[in-house]
């Protein structure tokens, strides 16, 4: 199960794009456009939240994936072609655009980045002219390297899915095999690649096991994700360093087709956030800590109907979770939940007001940096950074 944010980066491998965020409160924030930002670290004394929006030029589209603790933000962009390019935000606002080697330069190809860590290294990965998927990593001085998980398949939407980097420069991913069915992989800061599947995962196309989307990967090794059954019901795991997958339910999590618990991301104290799909198909936030607890949640104005609801993301060392709720009218929000259960909405200004559009955050950094996209009235997609 990809969540509403998460699910953008999943439907780039599977050939579409889907975007579903949008701005409805109507709560004025200043915006930077351009100039010397604030630091990411002092914000205590700050009255409002800053908001500053950018684009790589050349941006039809701007999805902003992942932010790091110093604030450097990387992401992709589609060109007017929709062949999909890299980015890296510096912290003084300069944007770095980047293509993978191999990557194809057909519509849907191209280079997507997905998380960036502490010393800059980003990962991702880029669809070749065949349509073949590879994972990459790219270091902070711009040098690539290419990888193929073992057993990825070589056909068209197959191969390599790289979507988390740690401190120490593992990756966590997923490899979509010949046959089209999922399995987690680990690659070391050494090159050594390992796979592995969830207990219970399922072996038809589409099923088996999927790793969390930005921040699946904390520093000490453990892997949040969730897999998808032989009933094509979802399920949470979370795989310690050792290897070991403990596998879990959120209560209240639906058991009919496509219904149950993701698990894709993860904080250094192992604590997971995420959603939950319930027998009437409506999102729920939770988080479960490191021994085992849930804490479920709703964020207020959340919408009850199929698909729509509350959706958890990435959750940094403090606790502090980052997430998106579709309302009633399928207009969705962002929102940042703080430790003690304090939630607090995310509308970026300039963000489209009808279905399908609005404001999309991804991830959060350790000072409380937010960034992510926002979908525009004429459905066009902007990279924001959201400064405490």
């Amino acid at each position: 199960m990809k969540t509403q944010t998460s699910q953008t980066f999943t439907n780039f491998r599977l050939n579409a794009l889907v975007v579903a965020t949008i701005c409805a409160a109507a709560i004025t924030f200043p915006i930077a456009l351009s100039g010397q930002e604030p630091q990411l670290g002092v914000s205590a004394s700050a009255k409002h939240p800053t908001f500053i929006t950018f684009d790589p030029p050349g941006s039809t589209f701007t999805a902003s994936s992942d932010i790091n603790p110093a604030g450097e933000i990387t992401g992709f962009y589609l060109d007017a072609s929709f062949v999909a390019h890299g980015f890296v935000r510096a912290k003084d606002g300069s944007i770095t655009t980047f293509e993978a080697p191999g990557a194809g330069t057909g519509s849907f190809q191209g280079t997507v980045a997905a998380s960036i860590n502490p010393e800059g290294a980003i990962t991702g990965y880029y669809r070749d002219a065949s349509t073949v998927l590879h994972g990459f990593l790219r270091n902070h001085h711009g040098t690539f390297t290419t990888f193929d998980a073992p057993g990825a398949g070589t056909g068209a939407f197959q191969g390599t899915y790289a979507d988390s980097i740690n401190p120490g420069g593992a990756i966590a991913g997923i490899v979509f095999d010949d046959n089209n069915v999922l399995h987690g992989f680990l690659r070391a800061s050494d090159s050594t690649i390992t796979t592995f599947d969830a207990p219970g995962a399922g072996t038809g196309r589409g099923q088996g096991t999927d790793t969390g989307n930005f921040c699946g990967l904390n520093p000490a090794g453990a892997i949040a994700g969730e897999f998808l059954d032989d009933n094509n019901v979802y399920h949470g795991y979370v795989r310690s360093p050792d290897g070991t997958i403990t596998t879990f339910d959120a209560p209240g999590a639906g058991t009919g087709m496509y219904q149950g618990t993701d698990a894709g991301h993860i904080n250094p104290t192992g604590t997971i956030s995420a959603p939950y799909i319930d027998s009437s198909s409506v999102s729920h936030g939770y988080l479960r800590t490191a021994d085992g607890a849930i804490t479920e949640y709703d964020v207020p104005g959340a919408g009850t109907g199929s698909g729509q609801g509350t959706t958890g993301l990435c959750i940094n060392p403090a606790g502090t979770i980052v997430g998106n709720y579709l309302d009633a009218n399928n207009v969705n929000h962002s929102y940042v939940r703080a430790q003690k259960g304090e939630i607090t909405t995310i509308d970026v200004p300039g963000a489209g007001a009808g279905a399908g559009q609005g404001t999309f955050a991804v991830s959060i950094n350790p000072a409380g940096a937010i960034t992510g996209y926002y979908v525009d009235a004429n459905n066009v997609g902007h990279g924001f950074l959201r400064i405490p």
